[in-house]
């Protein structure tokens, strides 16, 4: 056995890249949730492929196209925290790991509600958007900092649920 710590690190690196579902370098919590799990699942069946087959370039696009759409509503949530004046502080609000937890348990409620409402009334989350147990996180903190309220009210400002899809908004034009 090779004591040497530095003669696989490049395989690490290339195994760690391609279980970096988030995008995040070094993410331990890529199969914590269950939309980590399916995509971690989505990798290592299409790894299973022949690289020139059909199947494996379909996986390979929903997979880059799944990461792709968390690239998106990670950008969404983090403008929005940014102007709200977290310009410093809006990656580590939205730095999610296994060692998160929820600050308050009571808060817990509340933070379901204002993640549903915000996924039913904005359009911060793309309509086939499952929501994450991620973003729970990032509410409770926002409660925390009691900045929910307004976090909800920028991102109904920003991110507007479309004319046409299940809800007109009040006030909004034809």
């Amino acid at each position: 056995s090779n004591n040497n710590p530095y003669t696989s690190f490049g395989a690490t690196l290339a195994r760690d890249e391609e279980q970096n579902l988030w995008s995040t370098p070094h993410d331990v919590t890529h199969t914590e949730a269950d939309d980590d799990r399916v995509l971690y699942n989505m990798i290592v069946v299409r790894n299973q492929l022949d690289k020139d087959s059909e199947e494996w370039q379909k996986l390979n696009y929903d997979i880059y196209t799944l990461r792709q759409t968390r690239k998106e509503v990670r950008s969404r949530w983090k403008h929005i925290l940014e102007d709200l004046g977290f310009q410093k502080e809006a990656d580590s609000l939205l730095s999610v790991t296994k060692l998160s937890i929820i600050s308050d348990s009571q808060n817990m409620s509340k933070a379901r509600d204002i993640l549903l409402k915000l996924s039913e009334e904005t359009n911060i989350f793309p309509t086939s958007w499952e929501l994450s147990e991620r973003y729970l996180f990032v509410v409770d903190r926002l409660i925390a900092l009691d900045a929910a309220d307004e976090f909800f009210k920028l991102a109904s400002a920003v991110y507007p649920k479309r004319p046409g899809g299940d809800r007109l908004d009040e006030g909004s034009s034809p």
